[in-house]
């Protein structure tokens, strides 16, 4: 299947208004704030208020959170007017139910992926997840689930439906995400580690070649 200009992009782990304009004028749909203090990219909630105003009416806000309590929500929410909360930790199907009835936001559900058996977790999930984002399973003892750089076999998701659109994520960058896309048939992708010149610094410029390289047809 070859890339599509439809392909949206989500730039995760926005540390600066800076890097936020800069995906804006790039042309990516979402941006993504980070509130994990295990990751370089954790945001303190009045960094977040900031980005976030500067994402207003250019991204959608997106709050990567990882088995957050309601009180950690609720602040996060406050600060960041998130319009999705990405649920990036281990939140069973009820807790994710219970957070998206509790904030009335659409939820992003994170999937670990190393084999074929992972993906049967959406199907759980669909009830409860607006959208499920298939990320590579972190290295064993790893602090965090993401924003490790690492890839999984894409072409485990070509020709899979599922009843939630969903976001392709791990180890993109702007050199292989033209040929992610083929291979895996995703309309979604997310990048965070790939367009950083250091963990937590977006580079404009690699922001600005990732997203014209989903634009790139390859044939898979």
């Amino acid at each position: 299947m070859p890339a599509s200009v439809e392909v949206a992009v989500k730039i995760c782990g926005l540390t600066s208004a800076e890097a936020a304009d800069a995906a804006a004028r790039a042309g990516a749909a979402y941006g993504g704030l980070v509130f994990h203090p295990a990751s370089p990219r954790n945001l303190a909630l009045e960094q977040a208020r900031t980005i976030a105003s500067v994402m207003a009416g250019k991204l959608k806000r997106v709050a990567l959170v990882a088995d957050p309590h309601d009180a950690e929500l609720a602040a996060i929410i406050a600060a960041a007017s998130p319009d999705y909360l990405q649920l990036h930790g281990n939140e069973t199907v009820a807790r994710t139910g219970e957070i998206r009835a509790r904030f009335k936001l659409p939820v992003i559900k994170a999937l670990p992926v190393a084999d074929s058996e992972d993906l049967k977790a959406a199907e759980a999930y669909a009830p409860v997840a607006d959208l499920f984002l298939f990320d590579a399973r972190p290295p064993k003892g790893a602090a965090r689930a993401g924003g490790h750089g690492n890839a999984f076999d894409w072409t485990l998701l070509k020709g899979r439906a599922f009843a939630k659109p969903w976001f392709l994520a791990g180890g993109l960058d702007p050199d292989n995400v033209a040929r992610a896309i083929a291979l895996s048939g995703a309309a979604l992708v997310d990048v965070s580690s790939g367009v950083e010149t250091a963990p937590g610094v977006k580079s404009a410029e690699r922001i600005t070649q990732f997203i014209a390289a989903t634009r790139q047809t390859v044939q898979a």
